[in-house]
C-alpha cells in the first residue's frame, strides 16, 4: 500500500509503473483527493482555534454583566461547534476515499521486470532437461490416474461439485509423500522454519498480503467473516503483522504444507479436466521476511529452492520472468517455473516467487529496526516450493510406462516405502 506522501514526490514513476500494467494515471486524482482532504483539516483546525478564543471572551463579557454580549458569542460558538463537527466529518469521509483508492492499487513494478500484455511476452530465463522422449503417445495424468483408478473425479462431483478429486492408495501416498519430501528439503537444507498456522484468517490478514478488497472473489468467505487461505502466504507473512522486529534476526525463512482453497472466479471452461485448476489443492509454500538490502537476494535463494525440488525429481522445467501485465498486483517481480508436461505437450505453471518489497509490510504496519536505531518496513517475498498437486500432475505424466503404471523417482522412495512403481 502506497504512502500519499511518496506518491506526490514520485508521481511520475508512479504513473509510469501504473501505464506498464496497463492501468491509467492515478497520481494526480489521488493528489487532489489528498488536497481536499487537507483543506477540511485547515478549515477545521481554524474553527476550532476561534472557538477556543470565543470561549474565553464568554466568561468576560458576563464578569462585565454585558450578558448579550455573552449571549452573542455563546451563539458564535455553538456555530462554530457544528462547523468543526462538519468539518471532521468531511475529512473522515475524504480519508476513507483516500484510503480504500490507496488499497486497491497495484505494486510498483521492479524496473527488470519486461514490459508486456499477456503471458505470452513473459521471458525464458533458462532451461532444466530436455523433455522425455516416449516410444508411445503419452497420456495425461487423469487418463493414467483414473485408468488406474486412483484418481476418482465422479466421486468428488458427488462430494463436492466440480474442481475437486479423490485421490487413492497409492496416488494418495504420492501426494502425501511429494509434501513430506519438499518440507523436509527446505527445512533441512534450505533454512527454512516449518509451521503450522491457521488455515481459517480474518480479514486483516488478506488485507495484508493484498488479496483484500481488490480479489476477494477469488477466496471462501465463512459465514462468521473469516476467510479460508487462497495460499498459506497469508498465514505466514501476517506471523509478523503489527510488529517492531529486529534487523539482526532478519532474514526470517518460513515454510509450510497446507491445503489452499481457491474459487476460481473467472477460469470457466478453464483446464476442466484432471487436477490443473482446481477449488482444493495441497501447496508447501515458501515466505522470507528480510532487510530491503537483501531482498533481492532472497528472492533468488527462493527461487534456487523451488528449482531444486524438481532438480532432485529430474522433471524437466523452464524459469520464466513474467511481463508486466502479467504480474499479481502485489508483486514487484515474479519468476515462475513451469513443470513440462508430456500428456499436454507444454510447460504449465508449478511454482511462482515474488519479491514484494514493502507493499505488504505497509498493509501490516510491520517494521525492523536497523544497525542505527531508525525504523523502517521490512520487505516480504513469497513462493510455492512447490505446488503438490501440480507436482503430482508432472511426476505421473513424465514418468509413466506404456503399461500405465508410473515409476517412481528415486528421491521420493525413501517416502514410498521403497516403492518403485504405481500400478
Amino acid at each position: 500500500m502506497f504512502d500519499i506522501k511518496w506518491i506526490r514526490a514520485n508521481a511520475e514513476l508512479f504513473d509510469s509503473s501504473l501505464k506498464r500494467r496497463g492501468q491509467p494515471p492515478a497520481s494526480a486524482d489521488l493528489i487532489a483527493l489528498d488536497d481536499a482532504r487537507k483543506a477540511k483539516v485547515t478549515a477545521m483546525n481554524e474553527a476550532q482555534e476561534k472557538r477556543n478564543a470565543l470561549s474565553k471572551q464568554i466568561g468576560q463579557a458576563k464578569a462585565a454583566g454585558d450578558n448579550a454580549r455573552a449571549e452573542s458569542i455563546m451563539a458564535e460558538v455553538g456555530a462554530l461547534k457544528s462547523a468543526v463537527q462538519e468539518f471532521e466529518e468531511a475529512e473522515r469521509t475524504l480519508t476513507d476515499e483516500l484510503n480504500t483508492k490507496l488499497s486497491f492499487l497495484p505494486n510498483l513494478l521492479h524496473p527488470e521486470v519486461p514490459d508486456g500484455t499477456s503471458e505470452n511476452e513473459n521471458v525464458t530465463i533458462r532451461t532444466h532437461l530436455e523433455p522425455k522422449t516416449f516410444s508411445f503417445k503419452p497420456k495425461e495424468h487423469y487418463e493414467i490416474g483414473e485408468t488406474l483408478g486412483l484418481m476418482d473425479f465422479e466421486a468428488a462431483a458427488r462430494i463436492a461439485g466440480s474442481r475437486f478429486v479423490v485421490l487413492r492408495g497409492q496416488m494418495a501416498r504420492l501426494e502425501r509423500a511429494l509434501g513430506q519430501f519438499m518440507l523436509d528439503l527446505h527445512t533441512r537444507e534450505h533454512g527454512f522454519t516449518e509451521v503450522s498456522a491457521p488455515l481459517l484468517v480474518r480479514s486483516e490478514a488478506l488485507f495484508g498480503t493484498g488479496q483484500l478488497p481488490k480479489f476477494s472473489e477469488e477466496a471462501f468467505e465463512t459465514t462468521d467473516g473469516r476467510w479460508l487461505i487462497p495460499t498459506s502466504e497469508v498465514s505466514l507473512t501476517n506471523l509478523v503483522r503489527e510488529q517492531i522486529l529486529s534487523g539482526e534476526d532478519l532474514p526470517l525463512r518460513f515454510t509450510s504444507l497446507t491445503p489452499c482453497f481457491r474459487s476460481e472466479a473467472g477460469s470457466a471452461g478453464r483446464d476442466t479436466r484432471g487436477m490443473l485448476r482446481q477449488h482444493q489443492f495441497a501447496k508447501v509454500e515458501m515466505v522470507v521476511v528480510t532487510t530491503p538490502d537483501r531482498s533481492e537476494e532472497e528472492q533468488h535463494h527462493m527461487l534456487g529452492c523451488a528449482e531444486a525440488v524438481l532438480r532432485k525429481l529430474e522433471i524437466p522445467y523452464r524459469v520464466v520472468a513474467l511481463c508486466s501485465g502479467d504480474m499479481g498486483a502485489s508483486m514487484q517481480r515474479t519468476y515462475d517455473i513451469e513443470a513440462w508436461l508430456p500428456g499436454q505437450n507444454a510447460y504449465r505453471e508449478i511454482s511462482s516467487v515474488s519479491m514484494a518489497g514493502d507493499f505488504q509490510a505497509r498493509r501490516m504496519n510491520t517494521r525492523y529496526r536497523n544497525g542505527e536505531g531508525k525504523l523502517d518496513f521490512v520487505h516480504t517475498l513469497n513462493g510455492s516450493g512447490i505446488a503438490v498437486g501440480r507436482a503430482l500432475i508432472a511426476l505421473v505424466e513424465n514418468y509413466q510406462n506404456e503399461d500405465g503404471s508410473v515409476t517412481i523417482p528415486e528421491a521420493l522412495r525413501p517416502f514410498m516405502g521403497g516403492l518403485e512403481r504405481i500400478g
